[in-house]
């Protein structure tokens, strides 16, 4: 059972040159207990994806689409009633904890004034215990319940805000870039704690990274988004292994491990939102472009593995054979300056 259906979300950002769409036809589902990560380059709309999920979006901001959680439909709910079911229901973790927490409210004020909002009927006694309870499930002995956010570590103000998000037991946690600043030492923890926490509590668990690496082990699906859109979802083994997508394919040769012996990064940059591509987005910066790429939006294919892929690479049969002719782009410059 899903926990989280999206279909068809867009998300639009008005500017003087019209509506910049952020994120442009998503689909996306979660289950109970899954643990999914959204990956892509920085401005590929991912945590526009995730405030969208959580009703979280400025002001002016145009929103369309299906968000489904735990069978509500989000879209058909009051402001009041969307604020009712943040914290409780639907959590977010931010990255940069430092912004988030109030310097002038001890750690122990944080919690009750949060739990004093979503669970009126519990007693002052109640939610201490509820509150040390979350602190130390993340790491943070109950002797620091009533200190000051700078007395501590940027990694142990990143578990506060774990433990913040998981007091209320929501049933879907939006994590966006939560390791960001953190030492490698310090987010593997972080992410081994989010992995643990939600096996515990059984909720279903989003984690935004543009970073490839760090969702290897901490999520069982990955959903890569470019420019928008999401091109390819499929299980992390699927993913790593096989990877459909020559997006998702650069991605990978541009992830740095011990076995790296030069950098490679993806030649140009994603499109402007405000005038993408008529057909595939990817079009202008892929090494395995065609004729039709750049006009015909390939839609989604799925794969015998499962795997979900928009990519005309996977549906040559519906093309002619001058749309499957490949464009090289030595070629394709040389017959520019002709």
């Amino acid at each position: 059972m899903s926990a989280v259906s999206v279909r068809g979300l867009r998300v639009g950002y008005p500017t003087g040159g019209g509506i910049v769409w952020a994120v442009d036809g998503v689909d996306l589902d979660i289950a109970e207990g899954e643990s999914v990560g959204l990956v892509g380059e920085s401005g590929c709309g991912k945590s526009t994806l995730g405030r969208g999920l959580l009703g979280l979006l400025p002001p002016g901001t145009r929103l369309a689409g299906s968000v489904s959680v735990g069978g509500t439909e989000l879209s058909r709910l009051a402001p009041r009633q969307l604020r009712r079911l943040r914290g409780k229901e639907l959590g977010l973790v931010f990255q940069e904890p430092m912004t988030r927490l109030d310097p002038l409210m001890r750690v122990s004020e944080h919690f009750d004034e949060l739990l004093r909002t979503h669970e009126r009927r519990l007693s002052r006694k109640a939610r201490r215990a509820r509150a040390l309870e979350a602190l130390r499930a993340t790491g943070i002995p109950p002797s620091r319940y009533s200190q000051y956010p700078h007395e501590f570590s940027g990694g142990m103000r990143q578990r506060i805000l774990i433990a913040l998000t998981l007091v209320l037991r929501p049933s879907l946690v939006v994590a966006d870039e939560p390791t960001t600043a953190l030492d490698v030492l310090v987010e593997a923890q972080i992410l081994t704690l989010l992995a643990d926490l939600r096996r515990q509590t059984g909720s279903s668990l989003l984690l935004i990274t543009h970073n490839l690496g760090i969702v290897a082990e901490a999520c069982d699906r990955i959903a890569v988004m470019y420019a928008g859109r999401i091109v390819e979802q499929g299980s992390s083994r699927q993913v790593f292994d096989s990877p459909a997508h020559p997006y998702t394919r650069e991605l990978l040769r541009s992830t740095i491990s011990l076995g790296t012996t030069e950098l490679h990064s993806i030649p140009g940059a994603p499109p402007d939102l405000a005038d993408p591509p008529a057909g595939c987005r990817f079009s202008p910066r892929c090494p395995d472009v065609m004729r039709a790429c750049p006009d015909l939006d390939p839609g989604n294919v799925v794969l015998p593995t499962g795997q979900q892929v928009s990519c005309w690479l996977h549906r040559l049969s519906d093309l002619t054979p001058a749309q499957r002719e490949p464009l090289v782009r030595e070629e394709v410059a040389v017959a520019d300056e002709a």
